[in-house]
């Protein structure tokens, strides 16, 4: 999952629809506090952050990033061509940095990556013994099959198959598959839900009346 720290809203909009094109998960804030208020409830395996923001400038939110979470790999965006804001950002712990405009093809290029760098190159590969999925490309191996999953299906199954065994409510799959302060809709969980069941079999996700739903454990 990513959060996109944009407070243009054209900027931020045009970015999040190719994002979201490109299968990731986005969280989207349009200021600085949000955005560390955001970091401070999720664990996000990347982050783009704008320069320039109104509420807390961006270096700031940088490096209250750096301090909630130094793994977490930051890629600033920024309308500034001066190199000196560049060093500036990347002696911060920025792990790269882009100048507007840019082509929506390089920035996703950078986060590739970055995000192999971040795993070693190694994709994280869930499984419970039954269902193998890789969270990144959102493929399921299930009897010998491959499967495709949408983002979102994916997230939800993602969040099951961390805690394989273990009942997780309505509560705790909408945090998984939506974003911060996102509109939820009311049956979001249980359309996504049939809809995995339909590429899997009704077996691999099994609902617990009145609790939630789990997948099996090994």
């Amino acid at each position: 999952m990513l959060v996109l720290v944009v407070g243009d809203r054209m900027i931020g909009e045009a970015t999040m629809q190719a994002l979201r094109e490109a299968t990731y998960v986005v969280d989207w804030v349009t200021d600085g506090q949000t955005a560390i208020e955001a970091a401070r409830a999720k664990a996000y395996d990347l982050a783009l952050l704008g320069l320039g923001l109104s509420a807390a400038k961006g270096t700031e939110v940088l490096r209250e990033f750096r301090k909630l979470n130094a793994q977490l790999p930051v890629i600033v965006v920024t309308t500034r061509d001066g190199v000196d804001d560049r060093i500036h950002a990347l002696d911060l712990g920025a792990a790269d940095c882009l100048v507007m405009p840019f082509d929506i093809r390089e920035l996703l290029a950078r986060m590739r990556a970055i995000l192999r760098h971040k795993g070693n190159g190694n994709p994280l590969i869930l499984t419970n013994g039954l269902i193998s999925l890789n969270p990144a490309t959102h493929e399921v191996v299930h009897n010998g099959a491959r499967v495709y999953l949408t983002a979102r299906e994916s997230a939800l199954l993602q969040a099951l198959m961390l805690r394989p065994g273990a009942i997780l409510s309505r509560t705790d799959l909408e945090r998984h598959i939506y974003g911060w302060n996102e509109r939820i809709a009311s049956n979001a969980v249980e359309f996504l839900i049939h809809a995995i069941r339909r590429k899997l079999g009704t077996s691999s996700i099994r609902n617990v009346r009145g609790l939630g739903w789990m997948v099996d454990g090994i």
